[in-house]
């Protein structure tokens, strides 16, 4: 392994180090002084523990005297969430190899679990961002009780992980290990899928030939196979730590699956505090880690979601990101993969050609990542580049793959499909704004044409279906922010703006909204910051002002600047006040922070 860091890989720790001095070191002082308090079940009267054990059947007298410890598991299962349908099972697991090693383990609560692919393009999209922070404050709820000595966390998909993080982070002095359920075995191709999409969109196939490619690529557990934000989250937990190495990307249902869930399980107690091998969320999580997931997040190509997220989970570890570091570390990163919507591959591909444990061999040997960091599974990163497999029914890890498998899916840091990452920061008159670039063709990282604005996503389909949009066109569609109506994806938007593109025209969005992980083709410039309630200048835009995207220059920007001296356009969004629980999520609009700070009420 390289001995040498990166240059701008250091540089930006350092600042961010610096940066992060007051917030990190207070939070710190927190979970020391919550663990020197002592293992957590010490303090509870035996009224308090007779409540928590009542339950527990034969388990009682361990929770009661035991001293292995227990293991409180917070869980998002559900099964309308494919991805999350397998963790049905696990705290049974999770009971089994605790008793196997002398320890315990309960469900110390459920957190909600929302299906972006369900809520896509409907009103429920406007609480998605802020479930988030509801699985936040529920999993802190089910950490509250006191009683746990290490905890484990089921989730993957999109803001789930987040929410879990931001809770593992706040409960920092508790070890942890986050368990995945794996990518769902591969359907129809995300091209061909996408494809149908559009072919809809345009009225060339009617709804029965839509919902049969939607049922062929969607089709059993498991993650969606594209690489949006639910696969971004698990490489994430690979690169900073929170994985056992090569859990990621592991098929539900096997032998080897189930065998990493017991293992997980096993490890949560044995870096507890009664054991022998200490490791607190609180030092896994420190700056050296937040830097290798955002170069772990260029690298792959993966969601721009993750610009959002990152920085809110950060902030409730101590640790203050901004989009500038994501820019420099964007400048510095290799992209390595092409999965689907930046390839035609989808994540099971992507696993077999060498998947996560290549790439973080590769970034180590160039200096991309930090070598140091702490992890669940001991110190250092190395491991990480090792894979598990079940040897006559024995879980053992091996040095993984030391070339890639197949290079139209994965590339050596030194061969890379493009020198910089998948993401670029965009700044100018019309604000701050991100695009990723990955999957965008070169010759559409740059586009100029006059303005079509739009303050809902179903204003756009209504002028695409009435045939208004017939020439160059920068599609803004504000009023999309945190405080606006909670920033929903605008997902729905990119078949009809591909169709466009595909016709020859010239076609690029701008939002203070957000966009799917699984979105790319178009050009878009998204989170837009400040959003246009807080008076950002996409208020102030007007049908026709030529605006410029320009992911080059890194500039977004509207040419007149003589726009910027009129009066903002309020239009009427009291419709985002209520319907489908909105009525319930307007003190999270209050309260969010920026898209730049991690649009979070919480924080």
């Amino acid at each position: 392994m390289s001995s040498r860091l990166n240059d701008t890989v250091a540089r930006v720790t350092r600042r961010i180090e610096e940066r992060s001095k007051p917030a990190r070191s207070a939070y710190l002082d927190r979970m020391a002084r919550a663990r020197d308090e002592g293992p957590r079940r010490a303090h509870l009267s035996c009224g308090n523990q007779a409540h928590a054990y009542a339950a527990m059947g034969d388990d009682k007298d361990a929770l009661a005297t035991g001293s292995a410890g227990n293991i409180g598991i917070v869980t998002a299962y559900n099964d309308m969430l494919s991805a999350h349908q397998p963790f049905e099972t696990y705290p049974a697991l999770i009971k089994r190899a605790a008793r196997e090693v002398g320890g315990t383990a309960q469900v110390a609560g459920g957190v909600p679990a929302m299906c972006d692919g369900v809520t896509q393009g409907q009103v429920g999209m406007e609480l998605s961002l802020f479930s988030r922070d509801v699985i936040a404050m529920a999993a802190g709820v089910a950490l509250s009780h006191n009683t746990f000595d290490a905890a484990v966390y089921l989730g993957v998909c999109d803001k789930i992980v987040p929410g879990l993080v931001i809770a593992a982070a706040t409960f920092g002095h508790i070890p942890s290990v986050f368990l995945p359920a794996g990518p769902m075995t591969s359907g129809l191709p995300n091209d061909q899928k996408a494809k149908v999409r559009q072919q809809y969109a345009a009225g060339e196939v009617g709804r029965d030939a839509l919902m049969k490619a939607e049922m062929e690529s969607y089709h059993g557990p498991g993650t969606c196979t594209f690489y949006g934000t639910a696969n971004t989250n698990q490489m994430l937990m690979e690169f900073m730590g929170l994985h056992l190495p090569g859990a990621s990307f592991v098929n539900p249902g096997t032998p080897l699956r189930e065998a990493l869930t017991l293992e997980g399980a096993k490890r949560a107690l044995a870096i507890s505090d009664l054991g022998n091998e200490y490791t607190p969320v609180s030092d896994i999580l420190d700056e050296r880690a937040w830097v290798n997931g955002i170069v772990g997040l260029m690298a792959t190509g993966g969601s721009t979601n993750l610009l959002i997220h990152l920085i809110a989970m950060a902030r409730a570890a101590g640790v203050v990101l901004d989009w500038e570091d994501f820019a420099q570390l964007s400048d510095a990163t290799p992209l390595m993969a092409r999965v689907y919507p930046n390839g035609l591959a989808d994540v099971n591909h992507f696993h077999a050609a060498g998947g996560l444990q290549y790439m973080i061999g590769e970034l180590l040997d160039a200096g991309l990542l930090h070598p140091d960091t702490r992890t669940v599974v001991g110190e250092g990163l190395a491991r990480y580049t090792q894979e598990p497999k079940l040897i006559d029914g024995t879980l053992r890890w091996e040095d993984g793959a030391k070339r890639s498998l197949n290079d139209k899916i994965l590339r050596p840091a030194t061969d890379p499909f493009q020198p910089t990452g998948g993401m670029k920061r965009l700044a100018g008159n019309l604000g701050t704004g991100v695009m990723k670039v990955s999957a965008v063709a070169p010759e559409r990282h740059v586009i100029e044409a006059p303005a079509r604005v739009f303050h809902d996503q179903e204003e756009v389909k209504v002028a695409f279906r009435a045939g208004q949009l017939t020439t160059d066109t920068v599609v803004v569609v504000r009023y999309q922010g945190p405080r606006a109506n909670g920033m929903p994806e605008l997902h729905s938007l990119t078949p009809i703006l591909a169709v466009l593109q595909d016709r020859g025209l010239k076609v690029a969005l701008v939002t203070d909204g957000r966009m799917s992980g699984a979105s790319g083709k178009v050009p878009s410039a998204i989170h837009v910051s400040p959003e246009a309630l807080d008076g950002g200048p996409l208020a102030k835009l007007r049908d026709g002002d030529v605006v410029r995207v320009d992911a080059v220059a890194g500039t977004l920007q509207v040419l007149d600047p003589t726009v910027l001296d009129r009066e903002i356009t309020h239009p009427d969004l009291t419709a985002n006040r209520h319907g489908l629980g909105r009525e319930m999520f307007q003190l999270f609009r209050d309260a969010a922070s920026p898209a730049e700070t991690g649009a979070c009420a919480l924080l």
